[in-house]
């Protein structure tokens, strides 16, 4: 970036809806009175709405100043400082708006809102006990808020709070019915596993401060941060000789440490064990947390410190092979799942590990379509999802499902637009974005190139199968929904069905926004060039170049369509056709279907190899050890008693009942005052 222009108005963008979450927090915790729920709705919703056209009242801001490579900054204060002169270093609180954080302000108050609206509707038939129509608005919001603050956020320092943010939100909300006490473990994995991935991204921070400090004040904006990279580039960290003496270049170090931050926040193997259970909390969470805000953070920083990565091989590789490893993991585990929300978290995981094999060949910019595509898609199969369960009393079971299209016809197709664009339809969203991704990795010089492309391509076919085995099971066949509640099922109310009906037109035409050159080639005049989200996004994002003959990417195109027709086929041989050696099959693979659905294990091998001796650790030094003996008997107890046997011995002597020793102290003390007044 090479101009900023001061714009006062970014920090409404945050400050609505943050505001809205103070109010409602008043309202619950002080004044212990609920709003109405008019009021609430008209609140939430409302700064949401307000906050969206602050976005695009920036984003036209933006495009009248016409320069590509310039920035709207808010510096609303300086909240840290230290030091004097040239090495004095402070911290603003400071909001830049460029093309990607644009992208991400749009994004993100589009499908808040849609998902805020969805909410009314969904939350209004809540009879939980533990129910609360404010509390989860304001939750919600301050959601929303904290995914702003970490979009528009100029520098790692203020983002990291943001980041925590969306960290803390998701804790309250996954738990938000805090009766069950799987609802609570979900909550607090989610907050434990997330913490590990901070703590990478915090040191990430401090090398990159530490590195910069040698040399004079170290720059906290994103900017200033690019601009110091050739100093960053030149420094190497030697590791000790326990693991070999090497020396890694500086910029693979910090970019892994990020990269942690990243697999935490987007739910990356190993850190992915989190967000299959967060499908405890509401089914308009899930879709915000899966769509717009949490898991997007990590791809968003690094596409955001696309300037690091590009020079940072080994970090590079590393984001690829751990992206293609997710997404060939969490799709075979998704084939298994029979919750039905389980299913589309196993899809996200998957979708986020294309995501970051974008990135790591380079192509940060087919990464964020493939962000604002499956934000789109992802949002509109939750909320389907929570208009079947609406309809079947909160049934997730789909082996318990079925034949419901008669009876949901409007969320039957609904649902079937965002299946189309999940496993890659040809002209729907996902065909687009999914196709960028394939190319981006056959063009690139990664090492083990061929097996990326294999995983990517295995992949697409898996998700077509488990994308149309979940539709297959819960729309198609023979119902077998329990007779007393098929008989009152029925569509839902209007504030449930506008927001995937909004999201279903989103989900074809959304692709088109980032339409790739070679298909605007041949859907566009000549004159006009097409790819216009990665131009927008030229100026922030580092473009990879790579340059594919037309006949290899006809190549692509083909084989991927032939991925995505496969699985529709395969599953529709399975699940509908259903041959008697098909059925037979999946008879002898049960103990096979019931370890995918576990996670492969994963969850268990954590919870033997780390989390019982841990708890162990904890209860036994920690507690038993450190807590109830040294601090509890040894610290607190023996100091009472010391104190009590040293001030029962020096009053006892001091209380004899002698007249003379009480006015021989009264006098010792007036003279002792007196000298200190005097002196």
């Amino acid at each position: 970036m090479t101009a900023t222009l001061d714009d006062p108005l970014l920090r409404w963008i945050p400050l609505l809806p943050l505001l809205s979450a103070v109010v409602h927090g008043v309202s619950i915790g002080f004044v212990r009175r609920a709003l109405p729920r008019a009021a609430t709705v008209a609140l939430s919703c409302g700064t949401v709405l307000a906050s969206f056209v602050a976005s695009a009242i920036a984003f036209a801001t933006w495009v009248q100043q016409g320069r590509a490579d310039a920035a709207l900054v808010d510096v609303v204060y300086t909240w840290i400082g230290a030091g004097l002169g040239e090495r004095a270093f402070s911290v603003d609180v400071a909001l830049r708006f460029d093309p990607l954080s644009a992208v991400m302000c749009l994004l993100v108050t589009v499908v808040g809102f849609a998902i805020h609206v969805y909410s009314v509707g969904y939350m209004g038939e809540d009879e939980r006990e533990d129910r609360g129509f404010q509390r989860y608005f304001a939750y919600l919001n301050l959601f929303v808020a904290s995914m702003l603050v970490l979009v528009l956020a100029d520098g790692p320092v203020l983002a990291f709070l943001g980041w925590e943010g969306v960290g803390v939100c998701s804790y309250l909300l996954i738990g938000f019915w805090y009766a069950g006490a799987d609802n609570a473990r979900a909550a607090q994995k989610a907050l434990v596993v997330n913490r590990i991935g901070d703590a990478g991204f915090l040191v990430g921070v401090l090398l990159v401060f530490w590195a910069l400090a040698e040399g004079g004040a170290p720059s906290t904006t994103w900017a200033g941060l690019e601009a110091a990279l050739p100093s960053l580039a030149a420094r190497v960290v030697a590791l000790p000789a326990a693991l070999g003496g090497l020396e890694l270049p500086f910029l693979d170090v910090v970019g892994l440490c990020f990269f942690v931050g990243a697999c935490g926040k987007s739910a990356q193997l190993p850190l992915h064990v989190w967000l299959p259970d967060a499908m405890a909390g509401p089914t308009p969470v899930s879709a915000l947390i899966h769509a717009a805000t949490m898991v997007t953070a990590g791809v968003y920083l690094v596409a955001r410190m696309s300037f690091l990565y590009a020079e940072a091989e080994l970090a590079s590789t590393v984001i690829a092979w751990v992206g293609a490893s997710t997404a060939v993991y969490a799709a075979l585990a998704a084939v298994a799942q029979t919750d039905l929300k389980k299913v589309l978290a196993y899809s996200t995981l998957s979708q986020l590990g294309y995501m970051f094999l974008a990135a790591g060949a380079g192509a940060f910019t087919a990464a964020m379509f493939h962000v604002v595509t499956h934000a789109f898609f992802k949002a509109l199969l939750f909320l389907g999802a929570g208009s079947v369960l609406l309809a079947v009393h909160h049934q997730q079971d789909m082996t318990k499902l079925g034949g419901l299209g008669k009876r949901l016809p409007k969320t039957r197709l609904a649902m079937l637009i965002g299946v189309l664009a999940l496993a890659g339809m040809p002209g729907f969203s996902g065909f687009f974005s999914k196709d960028e991704i394939v190319a981006a990795v056959y063009a690139s010089d990664l090492p083990g190139r061929r097996y990326l492309l294999g995983m990517a391509l295995g992949t697409a076919f898996v998700t077509s199968f488990y994308a149309f085995r979940m539709y297959f099971l819960v729309f198609r066949g023979e119902s077998r929904v329990e007779s007393r509640i098929r008989s009152t099922m029925h569509e839902p109310g209007d504030s449930v069905m506008f927001p995937l009906y909004a999201l279903a037109a989103l989900s074809i035409l959304g692709g088109y926004v980032g339409l790739p050159q070679f298909w605007g080639d041949m859907m566009l005049p000549p004159e006009v060039h097409s790819d216009s989200l990665g131009n927008f996004l030229a100026s922030v994002v580092v473009r990879a170049q790579h340059d594919i003959p037309r006949a290899q990417s006809w190549a692509l195109v083909v084989v991927a369509t032939a991925a995505f027709a496969g699985g529709l086929v395969a599953a529709w041989l399975v699940y509908v056709r259903a041959p008697s050696w098909i059925v037979a099959f999946q008879a002898r693979t049960l103990s096979l279907q019931a370890f995918a659905r576990g996670g492969f294990g994963v969850d268990a091998l954590y919870a033997r190899a780390l989390v019982a001796p841990l708890r162990v650790v904890a209860d036994r030094v920690l507690f038993r050890g450190v807590d109830a003996l040294l601090i509890d008997r040894v610290a607190v107890e023996g100091v009472a008693r010391a104190v009590r046997g040293i001030a029962s011995g020096v009053l006892r002597h001091a209380q004899s009942g002698l007249v003379q020793t009480y006015l021989f102290f009264l006098v010792a003390g007036s003279v002792a005052i007196a000298l200190f007044l005097v002196g």
